[in-house]
């Protein structure tokens, strides 16, 4: 049986800009006062732990990983708390999915209080109650650990499943846990792991469709004899 498994920042929800706030106020605090959008924009889809970690030594800063993470959630909670938007095409598309009785996941390189708190404020809890942070499991994205957890969890093997994805390193997981992906890329598509996913929406959220993603996965979850394979790119 079909499994979706959906990324939650930048795929679901548009919660980049209230990272990048999080990010630069809890940099700032430690010394970093100019962290920039493009800084941060390179870090997209790597789960925070890992980010921080590579912030911290890059400025040489001395408090621990922890500190930071605890620091950076505590101002991203703040944050989402207010305002987090998600996207309305894929709002449809979680909504046909739970219609048709698709077991679905979040995987998330978020902590679980961000996964919990943007879910419940936006009123995707409900519909998708299986979730997996990337604290929960030994590596972050592009490790495919939280994906493996998350099939787990649905008691589904990794070839039942499809991830939905906005970042290369997403996608990079993805394929490393042996999942198809349907890619709906943040930003610009030119990374070259784009071009391997089975599903590319190249223009983003903007061209992002429900209707046809829905689908696509209807004809994934058809007998193999029926199946449209090979990648498939869309405007």
């Amino acid at each position: 049986m079909l499994s979706v498994i959906f990324d939650l920042d930048g795929t679901l929800v548009d919660s980049e800009p209230n990272y990048y706030e999080s990010g630069c106020r809890t940099l700032a605090r430690h010394g970093v006062p100019d962290f920039t959008w493009e800084q941060h924009a390179a870090f997209i889809g790597v789960g925070t732990r890992e980010t921080l970690a590579v912030l911290r030594e890059r400025y040489g800063i001395e408090a621990p990983v922890a500190t930071l993470l605890d620091e950076q959630n505590a101002a991203y909670l703040e944050l989402a708390g207010r305002s987090t938007e998600v996207y309305a095409e894929m709002r449809g598309l979680v909504e046909r999915l739970h219609a048709d009785g698709v077991p679905m996941a979040v995987a998330s390189g978020s902590s679980r209080e961000a996964i919990d708190a943007v879910l419940a404020g936006t009123g995707l809890a409900r519909l998708l109650p299986v979730t997996v942070s990337a604290e929960e499991v030994p590596h972050g994205k592009p490790a495919p650990d939280v994906f493996l957890e998350a099939a787990r969890r649905l008691g589904a093997t990794a070839a039942d499943c499809v991830v939905v994805e906005d970042s290369a390193p997403g996608v990079r997981a993805a394929h490393a846990a042996g999942m198809a992906c349907l890619a709906v890329p943040y930003g610009a598509a030119a990374d070259p792991a784009f071009a391997a996913a089975d599903l590319l929406f190249a223009g983003g959220q903007a061209s992002f469709d429900a209707e046809a993603a829905h689908a696509w996965l209807r004809a994934r979850a058809a007998p193999a004899a029926d199946r449209h394979r090979g990648p498939t790119a869309r405007p």
